[in-house]
């Protein structure tokens, strides 16, 4: 993060702030399943009120309302699941981000208040990149300082990640420098042995990260429906060439668990033994896609001995990234709260993005001029 400034650095005392996070949370039936990506900003809140911000002012979207506004995708649940979680602070919420109704309520905040507005992508100017979009929310929050801790939406070219920055003065925040320096050092310095472990069901969302990694990695494991096409000659030719070309560096499952209709559903007792075995030793750990159908806890054995063997040996640094691995990893841990990981990661494409060396618009716009 040498080129950003950061909110640690920054003096925000006495100042309104924006801050964007990523509180696209799961929902059922008008409640959130999870809440941990509203937990991780809780820090970065409590570091804004010790520096004396006098306002705090959170945007972010939920869902892909595609530029409507759909009732369900509202972000009035978040505001009171954050009063529940702080509820010593003042917390606020309006069901616009934009005109005289925010602006009035961001006039009777309350010193050390906090007001959430309401879902970024229910206006089109969001995902539109709109200038005017950006510059009319800048307007009505009477911001000082943009604070862009919304790691998980770094990789969109959106008005709250890319043309607000030029609105108002942007640095990072803690959350966006954690993650992006842990997912940097495995690109660039990460602790040998290094072994990748890539599953999941699209090669085509993961050839770019073996591609990258066949160059840093010790090792790449390969599970998930990807080992499985791979074993039934169905993954198409060219990635299935880049697997079997790399035999010294590249390991595929090879025996599966069936389901009643014989498709494999998840790495079988031998592969997985294999794959535990190369762990012993292992300095760092990334892990993205899951090894099975977890789902279905039938197909969730081998996935589950990896979170186990991982979150128990603390030699070892572990990065867990990727929607589906995270959210199931982070389950397992409520139910087997002393496992323990280097780093689980909040953003699923901008992750991988990062680790494949694409440019991240929300990081570029961050850069100094």
């Amino acid at each position: 993060m040498e080129t950003r400034q950061s909110l640690k650095d920054t003096n925000v005392r006495g100042q309104t702030v924006l801050l964007r996070v990523d509180y696209n949370v799961p929902m059922k039936d008008g409640k959130i399943t999870d809440d941990l990506r509203i937990r991780e900003t809780i820090p970065t809140l409590e570091l804004l009120a010790k520096k004396g911000a006098r306002r705090i002012v959170i945007i972010s979207h939920l869902g892909r309302p595609k530029g409507q506004k759909i009732a369900e995708l509202s972000l009035a649940p978040v505001a009171e699941k954050l009063k529940e979680l702080m509820p010593e602070k003042k917390i606020f919420f309006v069901s616009d981000v934009s005109g005289p109704d925010v602006e009035d309520a961001v006039e009777k905040l309350p010193v050390g208040g906090i007001l959430l507005l309401e879902n970024l992508r229910f206006f089109p100017g969001e995902e539109d990149n709109s200038a005017e979009f950006a510059r009319e929310i800048a307007e009505s929050t009477h911001a000082d300082v943009f604070v862009q801790d919304g790691f998980a939406v770094i990789h969109r070219a959106h008005a709250s990640t890319s043309a607000i920055t030029a609105e108002i003065p942007s640095v990072a925040g803690p959350l966006l420098e954690k993650e992006v320096t842990a997912l940097s050092k495995l690109t660039t310095n990460p602790a040998h042995p290094f072994i990748v472990i890539i599953g999941g069901a699209k090669v085509t969302d993961k050839a770019p990260l073996i591609a990258k990694f066949l160059k840093l990695a010790d090792r790449i494991i390969i599970g998930g429906k990807i080992a499985a096409d791979y074993n039934d000659g169905t993954l198409d030719e060219e990635n299935a060439a880049v697997l079997k070309n790399n035999p010294d560096k590249i390991y595929i499952a090879k025996d599966f668990a069936l389901d009643e209709s014989g498709a494999k559903l998840d790495v079988g007792e031998q592969s997985t033994s294999e794959i535990l075995e190369m762990l012993d030793g292992a300095k760092t750990v990334l892990w993205n896609g899951a090894l099975g159908y977890t789902e279905n806890p039938e197909f969730a054995k081998s996935s589950t001995k990896l979170a186990e063997y991982l979150g128990t040996h603390p030699d070892i640094y572990s990065v867990i990234c990727g929607g589906d691995t995270t959210g199931f990893v982070e389950n397992l841990q409520k139910a087997q709260p002393e496992l323990n990981f280097g780093l689980i990661s909040t953003g699923g494409g901008a992750a991988l993005e990062l680790l494949s060396g694409e440019a991240l618009p929300g990081l570029e716009s961050l850069d100094e001029k």
